[in-house]
Order: structure tokens, then sequence, then C-alpha cells
């Protein structure tokens, strides 16, 4: 069966570019990096290379980038890291009810360890309301957290504002950009970013490798103890293959953005048109705007968003009701329900996700098949 793939946002599929930058270094160079002799050795400049080339395009310095295994680890080291290094500073963090479970079980965390934490709902865009967000500063408030695209309705919150907001008042910022490296110029001096997670694999890269932006004045303890790989940061044998298909990845995204964002945004755009054409009782989740080219997530009323996964599966069609890392759970999207929907609307809710490599074909017969399949479902459920 020919799969049409439209879940960009859970992953991506590696860049060919991509997979021959990493060959090498999953073949002949195999060398430890921390060893002295030249298998190792070069494998060391390989990293030091593609540690230059990924903080050149985010405008950092090369001491502050980090490897990771992925977004998770990455927003992990720097949550609790920040939090707990800078305690004797304040002990209250602000993040948003539509973060990452990675962000916000992290955060569960540091409650258990005294910490106040403050969870800014979004308004029913989805984008966090700034006045709302000043209003929750204290003299206490050491670190704010909220994501750059949500992973879900793809909506873009106003960094630059928050980033701003924070510097004024000495207060460590950061942002999961996970989803929105490739399709966002992100600059962290420009919106004034002091950490920044982002996972490969989301922009045509490898999985398991992650990475960490930390300013160089910012404190942090280690998440992961052990060697003194990642200038004593964060222990364990480098994953050079993945590092080196990271900074490639980076490089492409950062070089195809306008040209890749300009044919996505025509597809997106395409697909919501004819949806909202075609099929009546529908609810488009997150604003339209202020939304990464690459999203459509769209609650059809009337039936479970998971049975039509299932119908469209049967078709070779890769599509998603939430966020990867809840697949399998039947409970509604925290992110929908955090927006206002009701959860038998959060339920019915399919996200469609684009990339570089979709057609006008596959969308049309993406179109056809999700029409014919909440045609069923619904007369199904009457």
């Amino acid at each position: 069966m020919d799969i049409k793939y439209f879940d960009h946002s859970a992953t991506t599929p590696i860049d060919k570019s991509v997979l021959q930058e990493m060959v090498p270094y999953l073949k002949d160079s195999f060398g430890n990096p921390s060893s002295s002799y030249d298998l190792g050795k070069k494998n060391k400049e390989a990293i030091n290379l593609a540690r230059m080339k990924i903080a050149t395009l985010i405008n950092s310095k090369v001491n502050e980038i980090y490897f990771t295994s992925g977004g998770s680890e990455s927003d992990n080291m720097i949550i609790k890291g920040i939090a707990i290094a800078n305690r004797r500073r304040g002990n209250h963090i602000i993040t948003s009810t539509i973060e990452h479970p990675a962000v916000l079980n992290s955060m569960k965390y540091l409650e258990k360890c005294g910490f106040k934490v403050t969870y800014l709902r979004p308004r029913e865009n989805g984008i966090i309301n700034i006045e709302d967000f000043k209003k929750h500063l204290t003299k206490s408030t050491i670190l704010v957290s909220i994501m750059f695209v949500n992973n879900e309705i793809g909506t873009i919150q106003p960094i630059k504002e928050i980033g701003t907001i924070c510097r004024k008042y000495g207060i460590f910022f950061h942002t999961d950009a996970v989803q929105a490296m490739g399709y966002v110029n992100v600059d962290v001096k420009e919106y004034n970013i002091d950490a920044l997670s982002m996972s490969s694999h989301k922009f045509y890269g490898p999985k398991g490798i992650g990475v960490s932006y930390i300013k160089e004045n910012v404190s942090f303890v280690n998440l992961i103890d052990g060697g003194h790989q990642e200038r004593d940061r964060r222990a364990g044998t480098e994953n050079v293959a993945g590092i080196v298909g990271t900074a490639k990845a980076l490089e492409n995204a950062y070089k195809n953005m306008n040209e890749n964002n300009k044919k996505i945004k025509a597809l997106r755009d395409y697909y919501i048109v004819e949806i909202k054409r075609r099929i009546p009782y529908i609810k488009i989740n997150g604003d339209l705007k202020d939304r990464v080219v690459t999203n459509a997530n769209i609650s059809f009323a009337g039936i479970v968003g998971d049975e039509l996964l299932k119908e469209l599966n049967k078709d070779g069609i890769c599509v998603s009701s939430g966020s990867a890392c809840s697949a399998g759970f039947v409970n509604p999207s925290h992110v929908l329900l955090s927006l206002g929907l009701s959860k038998n609307l959060s339920k019915a809710a399919v996200r469609v996700t684009f990339g570089k490599d979709n057609t006008r074909e596959e969308t049309e017969f993406l179109i056809d098949k999700v029409e014919e399949g909440v045609n069923k479902l619904r007369k199904k459920a009457k």
C-alpha cells in the first residue's frame, strides 16, 4: 500500500542528504570522540563543527550548545537544571497549560521539590494573553517556560514579547522550540531566549538526538552525571552520527525555509478550505493567523477522532488525533480542553500536519477520504 504521510509534527522522514552525511560515522569512522588517537579525534572534530553550525544558525555562541537524546531530555535538563541551581533567587515558575508533557511533568516534579508553578491558560485561540502573563510575575519568579509552537494546534506564542519582559526583570526564559525549528527563523538573541530545546527528528533529521541551547551566564545543575562529555554538563558517549545529521538537517531547514513554507502553507490552506466547504459541523482549533504553516487541527462533531484515524489508515493515510506522545490514550487532549472545548469535541479532533514532500494529489486524496470517513462514522453513530 502506498503510504500518504500527514503526521510531520509526530516525526519527519530523514532527508537523504542528512543520511548521506551520517553514514561515514555509522560505518568506518566509529571511534569514540573521547579517545586520544586519530580515529576518535576525527569524530570530536565532527562534533565541534556540528556545534558551530547550529550555533551560527540560531545566533548563539558555540559553548552554549549541548547535545542530548531529544526534546524531552532537553526540556528536563533546562527546566529542572535552571530551577534547582537558582533556587536561592526564588521558587516561582510560570508555564502554560498547553505545554508538552515533558515540560508539564518537569513542573510537577519541581512542585514536589517545593517550587510554586503558575499554569497560564491561553485564550480560546490557543495563544497566551501577555497582560495575563504580566499579572502573574512576582519578585520570586526565576523561570518562565512557554513553548514556541504548540505541537497539537500549531499556534505560535508571542515569544519575543515574553522574552523581552523576562529580560527586563532578570527572569530566565526557556522555550520548547521543538515544533518551531525548520518553520520559524529562530534567533535566540532577537527573541531574548535564555534557553531553548529542539529535537532533530522534527526537521528531517534522525531520531534520538536533541539540542539544548543554554545562555552562557545561566547556571544549571547537571541532569546526567558521569564522564566529561559536553564540557562536564551532560555525560555519556556522544551520538556522533546523530549530531552530524542534526547539524545538516537544521542547515537544510534554514536554507530552504521560505520555499518549503510557501509550498506547505498552500497545501494546508487548501485542505482547510475544502474541509470547510465539504463537511459541516466542524471546528478549526487554534488561531489561523498565528500558526505554523504545517498544522491543521479540526474537530469533527459527532465522531471520535481515533475512529477516523482507523478509517484513514485503511487507505494508507497517516494522521494523528493528538500529540504522538499521547498515542494509545483515549483521554481528551489537555490542550483542547484548555481552549475550552468540551470533552466530546476534544475527542473528535484530528491533527493533519503537512511536510515538504507532500503533493496536491495526495492532499486531494486525503480530503476525499476524510469526507468519506466522517460521513461513514456519523451515519454509524445515529
